[in-house]
């Protein structure tokens, strides 16, 4: 997607040769005219498919996964990394190693909120070694409903996610594929 690969170029900060610093429109500041954008190129690469959920995981896949959900006129579920008072109990619960911040999280879902048979778009951020996105798929799963598509917004194709999860049978949509990160330069596939 060109208007991302821009935003990137224009915006995005290589701190090192595996991290890409893009929080002034993804993930801390928000671009909503591109997320609006996202969303809607994402709806286009699983045309003819029809989903009943969108799914993300809080809280920087929520400003694209939102869009993409407005655009297929479908609810947006998103996986707690943090238990509250009021999600204590009737949870779908996996842990996930987060690349980013080094640490493992538990991430949580609302039983209520999936049923058997449905039908789970899953959009996210970033796809480095794909844990966060098999988690999410592990909760589908185990609701008995079906992952008909994973969307990410930025994958860096140099780390094994992608190909781990087209390896597991997933349809993998990725808007901004990244083959390299060296030299503080961003190079795309």
């Amino acid at each position: 997607m060109k208007a991302l690969q821009d935003k990137i170029r224009q915006d995005g900060i290589v701190l090192n040769e595996k991290v890409l610093k893009v929080d002034s429109f993804l993930n801390h500041m928000v671009d909503p005219q591109l997320m609006l954008e996202v969303g809607q190129e994402f709806v286009k690469r699983f045309e003819g498919l029809t989903f009943d959920k969108v799914l993300t995981l809080e809280s920087s896949g929520i400003a694209p996964a939102i869009m993409t959900a407005l655009t297929l006129q479908v609810p947006l579920i998103f996986a707690r990394k943090h238990k509250s008072l009021t999600l204590q109990d009737d949870l779908y619960v996996e842990t996930v190693y987060s690349f980013t911040k080094q640490v493992h999280n538990e991430i949580t879902i609302a039983r209520k909120f999936l049923a058997p048979g449905e039908r789970v778009l899953i959009i996210d951020d970033f796809l480095a070694y794909g844990e966060a996105t098999f988690g999410m798929a592990r909760i589908i799963e185990s609701a008995g409903a079906t992952v008909s598509g994973i969307g990410i917004v930025i994958e860096k194709s140099f780390q094994e996610g992608a190909l781990k999860l087209k390896d597991a049978g997933y349809r993998v949509e990725s808007l901004a594929r990244i083959g390299s990160l060296a030299g503080e330069k961003v190079t795309f596939l």
